[in-house]
């Protein structure tokens, strides 16, 4: 009864989260629109409120799991939603109503995992993409952030640099003039480079070798089928000879 009570507080726990993460997401937007003003008014205090709840649940899962180390891999893009220095870092909590829909295994529960949800999910998680993803993404925001203080751009802009930094696009648009600024940048150009071609490489290795794989197996199917076949002939040519013997 005990087990049973606490399945059930949990799963009101994850459609709470589930809520307030689209909730949130849709004050921003509606932010982003024009329509609200989520620094203002009651709207503000929720925001904020939503915000704080959302430090307290990641600092008290950090605290309660068996791994720190996995954890904060797991729920990286998590930590990024909790930057206050933009809104749009919000968006990054759907991440987590993606892992509550994975715990729950919903789409196998709706009919909805099939072909394409198993290749998905194989992509996503058996190839350590999601780790490389959010380690990439991690990398690239903080060294925005960093960057926007020392060279006292914005956001935006400094995320427009670290990502073509980081791509070795380099359009040469924007670039560091301070001491702090090409420091961020020799970092991003050494461990930034390293985990987009690493993310680069998987998911080339997924798609080449992925297709390899499944030709394989088509393969091998096919060669079953004419051992069994051909043993099937071998078979009935013994039998009709065996008739058509003379007694």
């Amino acid at each position: 009864m005990k087990q049973f009570k606490n399945k059930t507080i949990e799963l009101i726990y994850s459609i709470f989260i589930i809520f307030i993460a689209v909730f949130s997401v849709a004050l921003v937007g509606l932010d982003y629109l024009g329509v609200i003003n989520i620094y203002h008014s009651f709207i503000g205090t929720v925001y904020y409120a939503i915000w704080i709840f959302y430090i307290l649940d990641y600092i008290t899962g950090f605290c309660l799991a068996k791994n720190h180390k996995q954890f904060l891999l797991e729920t990286s893009l998590d930590l990024i939603s909790l930057i206050p220095a933009h809104p749009i870092f919000v968006i990054f909590r759907l991440y987590r109503v993606i892992r509550i829909v994975r715990h729950y295994n919903l789409f196998w529960k709706f009919g909805w995992d099939g072909k394409v949800t198993g290749g998905i999910h194989r992509f996503i998680y058996d190839t350590g993409f999601i780790y490389l993803f959010s380690i990439s993404i991690v990398i690239l925001i903080f060294s925005a952030l960093i960057y926007s203080h020392f060279e006292q751009h914005n956001l935006s802009t400094s995320l427009w640099w670290a990502i073509t930094t980081a791509t070795t696009v380099g359009y040469g648009d924007i670039s560091p003039q301070t001491a702090g600024g090409k420091l961020i940048a020799a970092f991003l150009m050494f461990g930034g480079i390293g985990f987009i071609g690493l993310l680069t490489s998987t998911i080339t290795d997924f798609f080449t070798h992925g297709d390899k794989d499944v030709t394989d197996d088509k393969i091998d199917k096919l060669s079953k089928q004419i051992e069994s076949l051909t043993a099937e002939v071998h078979s009935l040519q013994k039998s009709v000879k065996k008739n058509n013997t003379p007694k």
